[in-house]
């Protein structure tokens, strides 16, 4: 597999109700311009690579492209033609859990225009709704 991380403390998680939005990596901090989850759901390593070639391939030369998310989480799968019982299964593939919220990829060094032709050609990809954010602009202190 492309992604998967090196190590794991427990090999299988439990499947277990995506609640809530994202807290933490909500916020468009690498790039200019990121694309935005809208919808929770399970994002797998191939479609994370699929949309990192498709973005890859747009800003070639121009711009840098951030990944935010990474396949943490293992999913099992029982082998075809098996009876019941006998365990969990082994892990079939690996996936990134997105709240809604979550920034999945940013650019930088690319116009607004070239940046919302590269998320939609990335968000057809996606198996949840996205949409397109911009960086904010630091908030100034007054001080009295």
């Amino acid at each position: 597999m492309a992604m998967m991380p090196r190590r794991v403390k427990h090999r299988k998680s439990q499947r277990r109700r995506i609640k809530g939005n994202a807290t933490r990596g909500n916020t468009v901090v690498l790039g200019d311009f990121g694309l935005q989850s809208t919808q929770a759901g399970h994002i797998t390593a191939q479609t994370i690579e699929a949309g990192r070639i498709a973005a890859q391939q747009y800003v070639r030369g121009i711009g840098k492209l951030y990944i935010r998310i990474f396949p943490h989480k293992s999913v099992t799968a029982r082998p075809l033609e098996t009876r019941m019982g006998k365990g969990k299964g082994e892990p079939d593939r690996w996936v990134a859990t997105v709240k809604p919220g979550t920034v999945m990829y940013e650019l930088k060094g690319v116009t607004e225009q070239q940046a919302k032709i590269c998320f939609a050609r990335l968000a057809h990809k996606m198996p949840v709704r996205c949409r397109f954010v911009r960086r904010r602009p630091d908030l100034e202190t007054t001080e009295a």
